[in-house]
């Protein structure tokens, strides 16, 4: 019996079929943490504290992007539906459909609702990063450039694929996703160094200071945004490539991956779970390690002495308590 390879792009078809179906597991994660994420910020905090109002914004952040998430997911799955079954005889068979996904209404809807999450998702970063340096001009200019340069390239990016060009050989989804990277990096890196100066200052004011919320708050922040980073670079590889495989297998999943990474951090802040093992054992006093929701508070400057604020004249365990404090909520 012999067997009939088709005359057709199969790279192409096995990759949406394949990316369906790793888009179905990821929103599957996605849909279990954003359960989890609301369970726990609908819960009362731990220690006694009050539901701070911060957790309502939360809640409607995260029922917003996964409607938005739902929303783009399930037009993609009508679609891969059409492709191999209302449109199987469409000219040029499913390589052609899987090309010209833009010619579609349903695939200009959900790339809509894709990227309107994804806006929200890195404006949730910039938040955390203007609120981390208390407005500093010099780190707001940058960020809200590039924040407004992704919104931009993706706006060209509809306009482009709504005027019927093929939506993997437009260079503005390249320039988006570029974007996109840069802004995470970044915030990345102001937030990181941001808080290992304010450590810094916490060890010169008190010997024995644990600095292990500092820590954890930091590698959260970098796991979170190297996961998502690695993702999105393979992601601008296989598009800079004119890999059309690679490019769908990513395209189907970016938004809960992106989705994914941010709720681990708010689930684990919201529960209480930053807190190490060595507050259940340290006799020193010191600023409390546990991450909690809490009211608002001010972060010193940058520039600003921690240790002059922290002077044995004053009440410097509950200073450090408001500091630490305040970011655990703005990195939530």
């Amino acid at each position: 019996m012999s067997s009939y390879t088709p005359q057709t792009n199969l790279p192409l078809e096995r990759s949406r079929l394949v990316g369906m179906i790793l888009g179905g597991v990821s929103y599957g994660v996605y849909l279990l943490l954003t359960v989890q994420a609301l369970i726990a910020l609908m819960q009362r905090p731990r220690h006694g504290q009050k539901i701070a109002n911060n957790r309502l914004t939360l809640i409607c952040y995260t029922l917003i992007t996964f409607s938005l998430g739902t929303i783009d997911f399930a037009g993609n799955i009508k679609y891969t539906e059409m492709i191999w079954i209302d449109l199987r005889d469409a000219p040029g068979g499913p390589v052609a459909l899987i090309k010209n996904i833009m010619h579609y209404r349903i695939n200009f809807m959900a790339i809509c609702c894709g990227y309107v999450a994804e806006w929200l998702m890195q404006a949730l970063l910039l938040y955390r990063c203007f609120v981390i340096w208390n407005w500093a001009r010099p780190v707001m200019i940058p960020m809200v450039a590039i924040y407004i340069g992704m919104i931009v390239a993706a706006i060209v990016v509809l306009i482009q694929a709504g005027a019927g060009n093929v939506f993997y050989s437009i260079n503005a989804a390249l320039a988006y996703l570029t974007f996109q990277v840069a802004h995470t990096i970044l915030y990345t890196i102001l937030v990181a160094k941001r808080l290992l100066s304010l450590r810094g200052q916490m060890r010169q004011a008190l010997g024995e200071y644990d600095s292990s919320t500092y820590d954890t708050i930091i590698l959260m922040v970098v796991e979170s945004a190297m996961a998502y980073s690695l993702f999105i670079i393979i992601f601008i590889i296989g598009f800079a490539i004119h890999s059309d495989p690679v490019s769908t297998l990513c395209f189907l999943s970016i938004i809960q991956v992106q989705g994914i990474t941010q709720l681990f951090i708010i689930i684990r802040v919201a529960r209480g779970r930053a807190v190490t093992r060595a507050w259940s054992t340290r006799t020193t006093p010191a600023a409390p390690t546990a991450l909690v929701f809490v009211g608002t508070t001010s972060i010193p400057a940058e520039g600003i002495d921690v240790g002059q604020a922290t002077r044995p004249d004053q009440d410097s365990v509950s200073e450090l308590d408001l500091i630490s404090a305040k970011l655990a909520e703005v990195i939530v």
